[in-house]
This record gives C-alpha cells, structure tokens and sequence, in this order.
C-alpha cells in the first residue's frame, strides 16, 4: 500500500527535522539558494499563467510545481522546517542551536537564490533594462508595493494582519510538507502536497521565501519600495508568523494529535525486535524489565 499511517508520518516528521539539523553549512546554503531559486521560478510561471488568463486560481493551480520540485529533489525551504525541527528538538534529537543555525543559513541562501533569479528574470523581461513594457514587470512592481506599502499605511494593524496572513499561509505550506509523507509512491506524494500549496496561494497568504524574491524583484524595476519597508513591514513579520503558523498549527498539534501512534509504533518495533533476538538475549531483557 501507498499510504502511510499517520503515527508512521509523525515518526518521519521527526527524522526529518533530525537530519535537516545535521547538514552542514555548505548543504545548507546550497539546498536553501536552489530551494529559493526554484520556488521563484514558480512564482513567475505563476504570474504569467494569472496575467494571460486574468484568473488568479490558474496561477494558483500551477504554482506548486515549484514545491513539488523542492520536496522531491530533497532540497531545503526553511517554511517547511519549521514544523519539522522544532519536533526534533523536543524529542532531543536535535539541539535548539543546530535549529537556528539551520534556519539562519537556508534564509540566507533563500535570498541568495531569489536575488539571482531576480536579476536574471529582471533583464530577460526588460530586455537587458531596454524594455519597460512587459506586462509582468508592472505586475511585480504592484505586488512589491502591495505587500510592503499597503501594510506600512494601516501602521499597527497593518504589522497583525501581515502576520496573520502569514501564519494561515505556512499552516498550509507546512501541510504540504507533512501530506508528502503520507504515501510511497512519486505520484501520490505529488498530489497530497499539491493541495495545500495551492490552497494557501489561490487566497493570496504570505510566504516568507515567495516574498525574498517578488519584493526585491520589484524594487529592481522601480517599485517605490525601500529596504526598510521591505524588512520592517513584511519580511521580519512574515518569518515570524510563518513560524507560528507551522511550529504551532502542524507541528506541535499533529504531535499532540498523534503521538500515541509514535509511541505505539515504537514499542511494536522494540517488540519485533526482542522476538528477533536468540533465546537468551530475549529473556535477559524482560528480566531486566521485570
């Protein structure tokens, strides 16, 4: 069978988040640029699907092409470790150092990799800066001040409602992450994370990585935008509520909801095992346990 049980996803939940600690500086930087780059390139494909058809779902529809590529090549998208190493923290299997050090280094490769495709993807619309007409390049001039001004002139509510569309978007990219662990199969892994990806796109959420690359991107081409209202309006906003959203929405309650199953899962196997054993060693340890 494909599927897998969800007491069995909790458990590689935690594997994950285990190994994801463990990488080293360099595969982190590496698989955070190629996880940044590759996710912008979804994000354009997207844009274009919703400026020639005039209907945001296509480009929700075709934007997890991108995830889907992230996850199955195993690359690193810090929004998805964030439900994941935390759980490896609490089950000690990774130390809260190892964590921010993880998350530190993919976020500086994310931007890396969004500010090199945001240049590259930058002169190919422009023609080399010649061409100012490509209907794409007011597009993520527009969304670059959308997502950056729009919030500074609400002042405070402005801050909570970025946050709060944060949060709802990583509950369900996070998602997207665990329902690839529901099943074996390529295909199946395919469409479970699909749907929340394009859940959170289609209602226009906040994503910390999407937004590495579209608001640079659109200060390139002359949005009226500045670093500061860059990082103070949404992009230190959005890593927070991002972390909320998948530490607190995913991670902790699928934990709390499922770890009877991991518990469960984990004494059968130690059970398999003893039975395994020759005579002698069995006995000993119900002994000891007696």
């Amino acid at each position: 069978m494909d599927y897998v049980k969800p007491g069995e996803v909790l458990g590689s939940m935690i594997e994950t988040g285990k190994n994801k600690a463990n990488l080293s500086i360099l595969q982190l930087l590496v698989k955070g640029f190629l996880g940044g780059a590759i996710l912008a390139f979804a994000t354009t494909l997207a844009f274009t699907a919703t400026q020639q058809t005039s209907l945001g779902i296509v480009g929700a529809v075709i934007f997890p092409v991108g995830f889907v590529m992230i996850v199955l090549l195993g690359l690193e998208l810090v929004t998805g470790s964030f439900a994941l190493i935390p759980l490896a923290v609490m089950e000690r299997q990774a130390s809260p150092g190892r964590m921010l050090s993880s998350f530190g280094w993919v976020i500086l490769g994310h931007l890396i990799g969004c500010a090199v495709y945001a240049v590259l993807y930058g002169l190919t619309i422009t023609k080399m800066g010649t061409d100012l007409s490509h209907p794409l390049v007011q597009m993520l001039i527009q969304t670059s001040e959308a997502k950056t001004l729009a919030y500074k002139q609400m002042g405070g509510s402005g801050l909570a409602l970025v946050t709060i569309k944060a949060v709802l978007c990583n509950w369900m990219v996070t998602l997207g992450v665990v329902m690839a662990m529901t099943s074996k199969s390529t295909a199946g892994k395919i469409a479970a994370m699909w749907l929340p990806i394009l859940i959170f796109f289609a209602q226009g959420f906040e994503h910390a990585v999407v937004n590495m690359f579209v608001i640079p991107a659109g200060m390139m081409l002359g949005a009226d935008v500045s670093m500061a209202d860059w990082w103070l309006w949404n992009q230190i906003p959005v890593l927070i509520g991002n972390f909320l959203g998948g530490v607190v929405f995913t991670g902790l309650m699928l934990y709390v909801a499922q770890k009877g199953s991991l518990r469960r899962g984990v004494a059968a196997q130690v059970a398999g095992t003893e039975m395994a054993e020759p005579d002698g060693r069995a006995l000993s340890v119900a002994g000891e346990r007696l």
